[in-house]
């Protein structure tokens, strides 16, 4: 190879398998933190270096060209080899230091409840905290690991590995006992739509399931709910649940502590599991952005200590 220019800018080549992956300049937008139109642009730059067009626009989105696909296959390989080496040239092989990125949902419900007794059994163990809503937005080099729920059929941006953390999990609805006391017992779907007040996340930044989607995958009647409290902040609607202002959906393994202790308790008996819808998050998923070594003291201590 001879000189810089026989290859095309980086920048181009991130935007153009981020567009390959979702075919959807968009999704792609989304990910990278570029608008729409800076992504369309970064393609038109790319297929001009390449002499060719790269992409196809069909009724659903963008297909790539025969050619594309080729190209994204080699392109997405060397992304994340990039990415891994960056990584571990940036770590100075410090064994002993975890960089833990998570939403701030699960960083203020759950692990903020499990980190003392796992830094207590492992002393040793520096933990650094890194809260992002959207884990597609992380930058690879600055965490080593990440706890978020992963989505049917996502697929991961170049450098990251995923790792099932919980063998299974449920979307359940509840409610604190403060909440049934002033409304009564659900009783019915019917009853939870009609006479209960349910609290609706609303983040653009989630797939995550709605209530509909939730009647969806349980085989229940939907219709529009009588009374909702709306905010795009779980947090928010989490503290007003506790508080007795509605009834939420939530992650069974994510409000494991509060169930147990007597905070909350289901509205409905019924749960949806996670594989039962697509729009279901699945079991919570470790993400790295280089391949942790078997032998990594944190990487390990980690991943049981979630289990245990």
């Amino acid at each position: 190879m001879s000189g810089r220019d026989a290859l095309p800018p980086l920048q181009c080549l991130k935007a153009f398998e981020a567009t390959a992956r979702h075919c959807s300049f968009t999704q792609a937008g989304r990910e990278l933190n570029l608008t729409q139109s800076a992504v369309s642009r970064q393609i038109k730059r790319l297929e001009e270096d390449l002499g060719r067009p790269l992409f196809e626009r069909v009724p659903d989105g963008l297909r790539p060209t025969p050619a594309a696909d080729h190209y994204y296959r080699v392109v997405r390989r060397l992304l994340r080899d990039l990415a891994d080496e960056t990584a571990r040239l940036r770590r100075h092989g410090d064994d002993h230091q975890l960089t833990l990125a998570t939403s701030p949902t699960i960083a203020s419900i759950w692990l903020s409840r499990h980190l003392p007794e796992f830094q207590r059994q492992h002393p040793h163990i520096e933990i650094r905290l890194l809260t992002m809503e959207d884990p597609y937005r992380l930058d690879l080099t600055e965490f080593d690991l990440g706890l978020y729920y992963h989505l049917e059929g996502q697929v991961d941006p170049p450098g990251l590995m995923a790792e099932t953390v919980f063998d299974e999990e449920n979307v359940i609805a509840v409610c604190s006992p403060h909440y049934t006391r002033h409304h009564g017992e659900v009783g019915t779907p019917e009853a939870l739509l009609r006479q209960h007040t349910l609290l609706v996340l609303e983040d653009h930044f989630n797939d995550w399931l709605t209530w509909q989607d939730w009647f969806k995958a349980l085989e229940l009647t939907w219709h529009e709910p009588t009374h909702c409290l709306r905010a795009n902040s779980y947090q928010v609607l989490l503290n007003a649940t506790l508080a007795g202002q509605g009834i939420i959906l939530g992650w069974e393994q994510l409000l494991a502590d509060e169930l147990r202790q007597g905070h909350l308790l289901r509205a409905l008996p019924r749960p949806c599991p996670a594989s039962a819808s697509s729009r279901c998050s699945s079991p919570s998923i470790v993400i790295s952005p280089r391949p942790v070594a078997p032998s990594s003291a944190g990487w390990l201590a980690f991943k049981e200590g979630m289990r245990a």
